[in-house]
């Protein structure tokens, strides 16, 4: 017996106008079952008007020698490429491995960027305060290029982890929207701009390179500073930077301590958005 993997991929074809409307995958005569196939189907429906030109479907081998493993994978492909054209039912193995159709006009978490669990410096002063962020849900930087440059790399689901300098960490929470300049940002359909905000954030306002940015967020988890200790912990391995906004991919010690402070679980909060989207 041989132990050579014998999977292969095969296609239909329809000789009318040379149409691929059927993958599929298997070994030895699997590729022939579907001419004698009578269930119901868009494929079976397929054949029965190309044999009543007098034509047979062209079947052809696309892949040969593969273990099934491989097989479901370049079927899925096939299946991915052309989409709705196909008379498959199945969407194939892997699917979930795969973006969804008629999704390449935007950015998806996973495809085009990984959701991250970040560490942002809220940096409060005139522009900017904690209990605004809170009570709003939103973040901001801006006043230049390069804080402008840093809020607008969060990413629709990234995570973050508020801190604010002298006192400790004071939120979780995941991005909802991008950020934009303050003066298009509405929140329950009123212009952010518009409401008893502690800091005005209305420092140059009409220009884009110099006006503040504003990201809305969900907060997971938060604590009003002035009437609860910021989560620090002094002489640590906890992360900590000037930086506006900075990874904690490589911080394992801080993404504990977050965990364990704000009683969260960032793969559980992960698992709930996949559940949800």
């Amino acid at each position: 017996m041989s132990n050579q993997p014998d999977y292969y991929v095969y296609v239909y074809i329809d000789p009318r106008n040379h149409e691929e409307f059927y993958y599929g995958k298997g070994k030895n005569q699997r590729k022939e079952d579907h001419l004698f196939d009578e269930v119901e189907s868009a494929k079976t429906e397929r054949i029965n008007e190309i044999r009543k030109e007098g034509l047979q479907p062209i079947i052809r081998v696309i892949a040969r020698g593969l273990e099934e493993s491989e097989a479901f994978l370049v079927e899925k492909t096939l299946l991915w490429k052309l989409g709705r054209q196909l008379t498959n039912k199945s969407t194939g193995k892997f699917a979930e491995k795969f973006r969804p159709h008629n999704k390449l006009h935007v950015d998806l978490a996973g495809f085009d960027y990984i959701e991250g669990v970040y560490y942002f410096n809220i940096g409060e002063g005139e522009n900017r305060r904690w209990d605004d962020f809170r009570k709003f849900g939103f973040i901001s930087a801006g006043q230049g290029t390069r804080w402008r440059d840093a809020i607008c790399q969060f990413q629709q689901g990234d995570l973050v982890a508020a801190y604010l300098k002298g006192k400790g960490f004071v939120g979780i929470g995941r991005i909802l929207q991008k950020a934009k300049p303050i003066r298009e940002v509405k929140i329950a359909g009123k212009p952010l701009t518009q409401l008893p905000l502690f800091a005005g954030s209305l420092a140059n306002i009409d220009s884009d390179d110099s006006c503040e940015y504003v990201a809305l967020v969900h907060w997971i988890s938060s604590i009003d500073h002035n009437t609860q200790k910021a989560h620090w912990k002094p002489k640590s391995k906890i992360f900590t930077t000037q930086l506006v906004r900075a990874s904690l991919d490589n911080q394992p010690e801080t993404i504990q301590f977050l965990e364990e402070r704000f009683n969260i679980r960032f793969s559980d909060i992960r698992q709930q958005r996949n559940s949800i989207d």
